[in-house]
């Protein structure tokens, strides 16, 4: 089995109030055109705007940039140059910081897989640290895009697959998402808002290695990814000229009670479990009304999630790497019974599902 060695979590060193990212979202979004005419597809006015911010379930975000710095983006080009800038800066102190605490040597990675939906590059990130690092040069690297919040899932059950097969080797995943650098201060619409009530800024990354290696951490042992069909429109991003504009179906909560309840109870079924048998849950947070519906659909006792609502109070939605940050905290924390099951689970664009089932 591929076994977990260590996770370290990063945030940068901005850190803001709601109430504070309210106010300023505030000013930088222009009231929609004709307010008399303002159909359900557009952004509240400042009070409903808010309320929506308050009842998020967030209390505290983090972000690449100082907050005043962010009216003075001007465009894509030079919020994606930050996104460069800022993912090396983080990226390399998360890699470096779970190589330490594993208590491997950077030469001995075989592996790099990298994640993030919130910006690009090319080179990678995960190639721009290599060398001050000090990877291999011979390292093997795989930059995944474009699977937004299950990213994180996905990566950690790439390593898996990886690793599976490799019994000696080592291999890491690295998730940097800096949502706030995607700010369109143009998009009126009520997705806009949503997104700006909940999604922070952060990086992390987990080490692992093949079954005949030592690690403290929990084994991996199995995964499975899922596409729903005909939801292909509901999650992700419009790209253009501004740079990526956010698709927020408002259907996502009745989906995860249709499809990704019974996926996880068919997934945690071939293993002989069931949801009740769990005792780590690694639940991506992607609002409120999401985990609601997972602890709907799975029947779960409110305590269940608590690993999840805390990290999206303390410090939002970020993406890919939310699920990492969770798994960092519950590794941190009083660990579940040993051979206990855990799993890890997020939902991204496609519509899709990413799950992952541990044995702590």
């Amino acid at each position: 089995m591929t076994r977990i060695g260590a996770v370290h979590a990063v945030l940068p060193p901005y850190r803001y109030e709601q109430y504070e990212i309210t106010e300023a979202l505030a000013r930088l979004t222009p009231s929609p055109a004709g307010q008399e005419r303002r159909g359900p597809s557009r952004v509240p006015g400042p009070d409903v705007l808010a309320r929506m911010h308050a009842a998020s379930g967030v209390r505290t975000r983090h972000l690449a940039l100082p907050l005043e710095s962010y009216a003075r983006l001007t465009g894509f080009g030079e919020a994606n140059d930050r996104f460069i800038e800022q993912a090396q800066v983080l990226g390399g102190e998360a890699v470096g910081g779970a190589l330490e605490a594993a208590g491997i040597a950077p030469d001995e990675v075989d592996l790099v897989i990298s994640t993030s939906v919130t910006g690009v590059a090319a080179p990678s990130v995960e190639a721009r640290l290599a060398g001050r690092l000090g990877l291999r040069p011979d390292v093997k690297r795989l930059p995944l895009f474009g699977l937004g919040c299950a990213g994180g899932a996905a990566g950690l059950a790439r390593l898996h697959d990886y690793l599976d097969a490799r019994p000696r080797a080592v291999a890491v995943l690295l998730s940097v998402e800096l949502c706030s650098l995607t700010l369109q201060r143009d998009d009126t619409s009520a997705a806009n808002a949503v997104a700006g009530s909940l999604f922070g800024d952060g990086a992390a990354a987990v080490v692992a290695v093949g079954r005949e290696r030592e690690a403290a951490g929990p084994e991996v042992v199995a995964a499975r990814s899922r596409l729903y069909p005909d939801t292909e429109g509901l999650l992700g991003w419009d790209i253009g000229a501004g740079g990526f504009r956010i698709v927020l179906g408002g259907e996502l909560p009745r989906l995860v009670r249709r499809h990704v309840g019974p996926e996880i109870e068919d997934f945690l079924a071939g293993h002989g479990l069931k949801p009740r048998d769990v005792t780590g849950w690694v639940c991506h947070p992607g609002g409120p009304r999401v985990l609601e519906a997972v602890r709907e659909a799975l029947d779960l006792p409110a305590r269940a999630l608590e690993a999840s609502w805390r990290s999206l109070a303390e410090v939002g939605n970020l993406s890919s790497a939310s699920v990492l940050h969770i798994l960092h905290d519950v590794l941190s924390g009083e660990r579940p019974l040993s051979g206990s099951p855990g799993l890890v689970m997020a939902m991204g664009p496609g519509f899709c599902s990413e799950t992952v089932l541990l044995r702590w």
